[in-house]
């Protein structure tokens, strides 16, 4: 049987990255995400292995579920699921804060994994196989200034993960969560609402992660034997010791 893995924003950043890597591992990949477009373009890349795709925002949980549901049978044996969607938008002190922002990253960062995962979760029940890798961020581990409900939003999900390894440990199913600091994707420019200046500030002076660097921690990750979860990791570039160290000095490669 071809092993199957789900990921979600596979349109761009980790989510694209993983996908294409995983391909090359061998596994048939279910890509999805808002942009049709962007998802075309990823099916036509990857060669090597079948490639299904689904058009739907993690936000809508009739979507979502509609979307699993109307995979073929043979494609619904998922056996990794990374929950990769994700997002920040603005960085303003909480008084500041722009409500629409606030729901978008609570909607999308929480509740947009949490319908994914109850969608494919019972799939994995059945099999009693099945491995969750969820994509949180060092914003779940520490609070910064001005991060506040996207830091509460990764925190939730550094929760969930938690909770979800308790929870399925017993149903098979393995939990694992990534948390990196500074990762160069198009993350900045959605939180900068598309002011490229201050999204490549953000990185300017120091070399840091790329999607690539996180896709490949979860293809090792995936392709532990059985017996092995990776449960946790904290990432981080060299230039970066915590939320708010950050080593300047240098210029990107």
């Amino acid at each position: 049987m071809p092993r199957i893995a789900l990921v979600t924003g596979a349109t761009s950043g980790i989510g694209r990255a993983t996908a294409l890597l995983l391909a090359r591992h061998g596994y048939h990949i279910i890509a999805t995400g808002r942009r049709a477009q962007r998802l075309e373009e990823l099916q036509q890349e990857i060669t090597s292995v079948p490639v299904r795709t689904l058009i739907f925002d993690v936000r809508h949980r009739e979507a979502v579920q509609e979307a699993i549901n109307s995979l073929p049978e043979e494609w619904k044996a998922i056996d990794v699921l990374v929950n990769n969607a994700g997002n920040a938008h603005g960085m303003s002190p909480i008084q500041h804060g722009a409500v629409d922002d606030w729901e978008a990253m609570m909607d999308i960062n929480v509740k947009g994994l949490l319908y994914v995962s109850q969608a494919v979760i019972p799939l994995m029940i059945k099999r009693r196989s099945g491995h969750i890798v969820n994509i949180g961020s060092v914003a779940g581990k520490e609070v910064y200034p001005n991060g506040n409900v996207y830091c509460a939003s990764k925190h939730a999900v550094d929760a969930l993960s938690q909770a979800m390894r308790l929870d399925l440990v017993k149903e098979g199913i393995k939990v694992s969560e990534i948390n990196p600091g500074l990762v160069h994707t198009e993350f900045s420019e959605v939180r900068f609402k598309g002011d490229k200046d201050k999204a490549d500030n953000v990185y300017k002076g120091l070399k840091p992660l790329y999607a690539e660097d996180i896709a490949d921690i979860i293809a090792f990750i995936v392709t532990r034997p059985p017996h092995v979860n990776l449960a946790e990791v904290l990432v981080f570039p060299a230039a970066q010791a915590s939320a708010t160290v950050v080593v300047r000095n240098q210029e990107e490669e």
